[in-house]
């Protein structure tokens, strides 16, 4: 990270299966889309962390799946800031048939709420990069993870 005074060394940097635990763990997801005329929009949402992808559910006509339908890309980040993991990706209709079972199954034991016959669609955002930042120790472990690359 540039600029930031942080060691290029990678001693002290944070594992990804600490950040696995964080995007498993967080109970509320920030999701940041871009409206058509380029302004952010950025909601908060219940989502499933699930090898290596974040799911989640939201109306079609809500200004999230508006968005996504224009560009794709986006930002996920976990509710605990002072240990933040933030995702950058790209979202798609998941249409996988296991997989949203699967979806359904995780969702009702995560926030007891049956997503059986929900109706809207679920969006797998499969992440580009990551961001772990934990306060404590910011200077010495402020990691980046890429993928796909």
């Amino acid at each position: 990270m540039p600029e930031y005074g942080i060691p290029k060394s990678k001693q002290g940097l944070l594992s990804w299966s600490w950040a696995e635990q964080r995007l498993k763990k967080s109970h509320n997801y920030w999701i940041s889309t871009v409206k058509p005329d380029g302004a952010p929009h950025c909601m908060v949402v219940w989502g499933l962390w699930v090898n290596g992808k974040f799911y989640f559910s939201t109306g079609r006509k809500s200004r999230k799946a508006k968005n996504l339908a224009q560009n794709p890309r986006c930002v996920i980040g976990t509710e605990k800031a002072n240990e933040a993991v933030v995702v950058e990706g790209t979202a798609a209709i998941a249409k996988n048939a296991a997989i949203l079972k699967q979806f359904v199954t995780l969702y009702q034991k995560k926030y007891e709420w049956d997503m059986e016959n929900f109706g809207e669609p679920v969006y797998v955002i499969t992440p580009a990069r990551a961001f772990g930042l934990y306060e404590k120790k910011f200077m010495g472990s402020a990691t980046r993870w890429e993928f796909g690359k």
